[in-house]
């Protein structure tokens, strides 16, 4: 039986960096975010059905996130039957990722954890970490969005203080040494609590 140890932060944060450091410990991670690209991509299980659902949606065989949003603004209870599809799909990939998984720890990247209630399903859960103003910076650095968009992005996560706070673990990113010493630790202790049992 493996350990399922969920993984969630918020944007700008670190996390899928953190993920790439699990992976390098001997975790299998599974991430939420890939898995939808990969349902969405040419020949995904989603295709076809959002297709039937809202044919503006696909573009060249694939679901396109840019439709979806400009649909979603047009008709804002689009979301809820969008979800109604994709939601069953992503349980589905990730079923298969666990019947696959070869490693004692599964590691599951999901950044909406908390909100979704995902972390029910979860042994524990680590959250990535660093102060507002880091966080800030990387995200701006990227130049993919404006503080507005961050704001926006920002303001529909669960605060940062709360998911350290529901949390067993937390990872701070402020240096690639620092966390990929905390994200051994972590792993070190939940083999040691497998051996244990």
């Amino acid at each position: 039986m493996s350990f399922r140890l969920g993984l969630t932060g918020s944007i700008g944060m670190g996390k899928s960096t953190t993920a790439q450091l699990f992976a390098e410990a001997g975790c299998d991670v599974w991430d939420a975010d890939v898995a939808v690209h990969r349902i969405y991509g040419k020949g995904g299980s989603a295709v076809e059905p959002m297709r039937a659902l809202e044919p503006r949606a696909v573009i060249d065989g694939m679901v396109s996130r840019p439709s979806l949003r400009a649909l979603i603004a047009e008709d804002p209870t689009l979301l809820a039957r969008i979800e109604k599809i994709v939601h069953p799909l992503v349980a589905q990939d990730r079923k298969e990722f666990v019947d696959a998984a070869r490693s004692d720890i599964l590691v599951f990247d999901i950044p909406l954890l908390f909100e979704t209630g995902g972390n029910k399903a979860m042994d524990a859960v680590v959250c990535v970490s660093v102060p507002a103003e880091i966080q800030q910076k990387r995200v701006l650095d990227r130049g993919t969005m404006t503080l507005e968009q961050f704001e926006q992005i920002k303001a529909k996560q669960m605060p940062n203080d709360d998911k350290v706070a529901q949390s067993d673990y937390v990872v701070i990113t402020d240096t690639m040494d620092h966390a990929r010493a905390q994200v051994q630790a972590i792993v070190n202790t939940i083999k040691a609590g497998l051996s244990d049992a």
